[in-house]
């Protein structure tokens, strides 16, 4: 078992750059047959557009294994930090108020 751990195990490097990360507001997800596309999207408070901040395409396996690590994330934050709530009447997108409104 030990042998195998060490065949499989993969260094992972995180640039300067990448490690300073993109904030997102909105995520928008699509599928074909053989992949899922996640677009993240910074939505400003007054501003009409909004650009892609980030696309990452997944195959089916790996959104499957993104939904069960984030939802593992999740539990072990709500334990640590208490119930996230998730106003539904606000629909997909983050609220949007008027020009100086946060």
């Amino acid at each position: 078992m030990e042998k195998l751990n060490k065949e499989t195990e993969i260094q992972i490097e995180l640039s300067d750059e990448t490690a300073q990360g993109i904030y997102s507001n909105l995520a928008v997800i699509s599928h074909s047959s053989s992949e899922f596309v996640i677009d993240f999207i910074r939505v400003v408070p007054g501003v009409s557009k909004a650009k892609v901040k980030s696309r990452i395409i997944l195959t089916p396996e790996h959104a499957k294994r993104l939904i069960m690590a984030l939802k593992e994330n999740i539990e072990k934050f709500e334990q640590q930090n208490g119930s996230i709530s998730v106003h539904s009447d606000l629909g997909f997108l983050p609220p949007l108020g008027g020009i100086g409104q946060a």
